[in-house]
């Protein structure tokens, strides 16, 4: 099969998260987050940063839904990226002032983040990035680190607002998606050889970052779960799926042809933006869907 890379311009789209409870789900990404719910079809809701299509987070209720157990594959976490960092301080600021816990908080040399979870533990990254001229790279890899962030400095850019939107930035997407995955040649097989991204960074211990465009990274794998970690139950709460959106109709037909000469399964989908989509799954049985605006 001859290589094929994602064409410059592709990204992540929407994510689409298994929930316990609606209503709860929607008081952390609506109120909390600031996220507005655009549609609401059966139990599922559809939630945008700028009040239309296209949507970012998708949340399926499936009642008695539990969450996803420690050593298992799936969703490590979703990544919201906020445009500047003032944004990024106006949703930590929300959060603090609800008490809602926080797990970290990170420099990674290429962007700041803040890490928490949502009502069903799934994990939640929100960030902003560094100019690109700031990056650093070397041999062909993106300079990543874990560093820790001055979250003062952060909250200074906003300390003389007064009045705060409630509502998250409407300029604020699905940055990426981290996976916990059971074995990362596998992935990188899918990922790569298949989808197309490029690896931009293969030696942080235990992880794989890949991307399209030269992006720091639009999928993190990583097998901090275990080598050969099983997935979780069906009824686990967190990922369905997540979208990849690749800008060039050609470009997305030639990956849905590598796919289904792969033996891979492929299967059509409703496209909300009136393009093409279709699903497939990785090898650990995270969706994925191919999406052509």
């Amino acid at each position: 099969m001859s290589e094929f890379r994602l064409p410059a311009a592709a990204s992540i789209g929407s994510v689409h998260l298994r929930i316990s409870d609606l209503s709860t789900a929607l008081d952390f990404y609506g109120r909390l987050l600031g996220f507005h719910q655009v549609v609401r079809r059966n139990n599922t809701a559809y939630l945008s940063a700028h009040h239309d299509r296209p949507y970012h987070i998708l949340l399926t209720e499936v009642a008695g839904a539990r969450p996803k157990p420690p050593r298992t594959t799936g969703l490590y976490h979703v990544a919201i990226r906020l445009p500047d960092r003032p944004s990024l301080a106006r949703v930590l600021k929300r959060l603090i002032a609800a008490g809602w816990p926080l797990q970290g908080a990170a420099d990674h040399r290429v962007s700041e983040a803040i890490y928490l979870a949502d009502p069903d533990g799934s994990g939640i990254e929100l960030y902003t990035d560094r100019p690109r001229d700031e990056w650093a790279w070397a041999n062909g890899q993106i300079s990543m680190a874990t560093e820790p962030l001055d979250v003062g400095a952060l909250l200074d850019t906003i300390r003389d607002e007064d009045n705060a939107p409630a509502a998250i930035d409407p300029r604020a997407d699905i940055g990426h998606v981290h996976l916990h995955v059971s074995d990362l040649g596998k992935a990188e097989a899918f990922y790569r050889d298949l989808l197309g991204f490029d690896i931009t960074q293969r030696s942080y211990p235990g992880a794989l970052f890949l991307s399209a465009g030269g992006y720091h990274h639009h999928v993190g794998v990583n097998i901090w779960a275990g080598r050969g970690a099983p997935p979780p139950p069906s009824d686990a709460a967190g990922l369905i799926a997540f979208a990849v959106r690749v800008p060039d109709r050609d470009a997305w037909q030639a990956v849905v042809d590598r796919l289904v000469e792969a033996g891979r399964r492929v299967e059509p989908q409703r496209a909300d933006n009136g393009g093409a989509a279709s699903l497939v799954h990785d090898p650990d049985g995270n969706g994925v869907i191919l999406v052509s605006d």
